[in-house]
């Protein structure tokens, strides 16, 4: 594989990985999903309430600490658009 092209040494599961891309996903997304513990992954209805639920200070945080840019210039719907296609 070139220099560049590949998940990087960090990716612990690199066939999923590598499908996760080709559905499209962002490298830093199949990463994370890819490198999570095998119980976790795909599972869903966590026990977090829902993004409408939340503040828009508490959006704001979460799309920083996820790395969203533009999150200033975002309101409340924008923030969780972003967060769920992140």
């Amino acid at each position: 594989m070139p220099r560049g092209k590949g998940p990087g040494p960090s990716v612990k599961d690199k066939k999923q990985y590598e499908k996760l891309r080709d559905k499209g996903m962002s490298k830093e997304k199949a990463a994370r999903i890819a490198n999570s513990p095998k119980k976790k992954t795909g599972k869903k209805g966590g026990k977090q309430p829902k993004y409408e639920e939340w503040t828009k200070n508490e959006l704001y945080d979460k799309a920083q600490k996820v790395g969203i840019e533009g999150r200033s210039k975002m309101d409340k719907g924008d923030l969780i658009n972003a967060l769920r296609n992140h």
